[in-house]
């Protein structure tokens, strides 16, 4: 197999690092960075500039954990939006996907990941002690456990609930339509929000 460059060293960087994205293999990298620089105007300054502006000014939300230029972020900083209801959901993906749904009106909780022994992730790696100081502070009247329907996800849930018995907090989930093994991000938003509308008790 023939691998050498077919192009200078920053053009094969520029490859590389769009090979790294996800849905990106090696092939569609090329063509990715070919069509930038093919448009370098239109496309590749402006991508660069707001790049560079992202790792400049983007942040972690210090109360949600998602990711937005302002701490707190627009979501936890929105006062019209209903405080007493916190989905939570494992990654700032899933977020953006019910936020397209628009079925609710409340705030989140991200949690960076699901428990995996396998993969040694514990309930330290993850934000889960952060949403139980959120539950206890008072307020908060129902969380719904938006995680994904995998293992991974399931036996998330059934751990955050046990951390939360003894709280005067209603625990839901997220109902019929979204599949067994299913991903929330990608799912589309007439099923997120009939999935949202129609929970239930965990």
């Amino acid at each position: 197999m023939n691998n050498r460059a077919v192009a200078g060293p920053e053009v094969e960087r520029l490859i590389q690092l769009l090979a790294k994205l996800p849905g990106l293999g090696p092939r569609s990298a090329r063509r990715a960075a070919l069509h930038l620089i093919k448009k370098k105007d239109q496309l590749l300054i402006p991508l660069a500039q707001a790049m560079g502006v992202a790792v400049e000014h983007v942040t972690v939300c210090s109360t949600c954990g998602t990711v937005d230029t302002s701490d707190p972020c627009t979501i936890c900083a929105d006062t019209r939006r209903d405080g007493a209801t916190v989905v939570v959901v494992e990654d700032v993906a899933d977020l953006w996907a019910l936020e397209r749904a628009g079925a609710l009106n409340c705030r989140y909780h991200v949690l960076g990941g699901t428990l995996s022994p396998l993969d040694g992730i514990g309930p330290d790696d993850l934000t889960i002690n952060k949403l139980l100081e959120r539950a206890a502070e008072g307020g908060v009247t129902e969380i719904v456990l938006a995680v994904n329907a995998t293992v991974e996800g399931q036996t998330t849930a059934h751990y955050i609930t046990d951390r939360l018995r003894g709280l005067d907090v209603k625990v839901t989930r997220l109902a019929h339509g979204v599949p067994v093994g299913g991903e929330l991000d990608y799912l589309d938003e007439g099923t997120l929000a009939q999935a949202l509308k129609a929970r239930t008790a965990f």
